[in-house]
């Protein structure tokens, strides 16, 4: 499931690589040496870098459910116990 309001260059991006990317643009905006500009544009490309490793983290979850099986027999999912 891809998010609309995502490039086509994030989307198709890594889990570690856009969180790489986003971790490199908080350190630059940190820092305070950046243009008004050019943080306005960090900023909303790491907004959609988040987004988009939100979306990765979402479905690595589904993936992680682990299906069992019931006393009565009846197949089910549970959430896998990630804590």
């Amino acid at each position: 499931m891809s998010d609309p309001g995502l490039s086509a260059e994030i989307t198709s991006m890594s889990f570690e690589d856009a969180l790489a990317e986003l971790e490199q643009i908080v350190r630059r905006l940190e820092a305070g040496q950046v243009k008004l500009d050019d943080a306005i544009q960090s900023y909303e490309r790491g907004a959609q870098l988040k987004r988009h490793c939100e979306q990765k983290l979402n479905e690595a979850q589904q993936r992680v459910d682990r299906i069992v099986i019931g006393p009565d027999g009846v197949t089910g999912t549970t959430p896998a116990k990630l804590d």
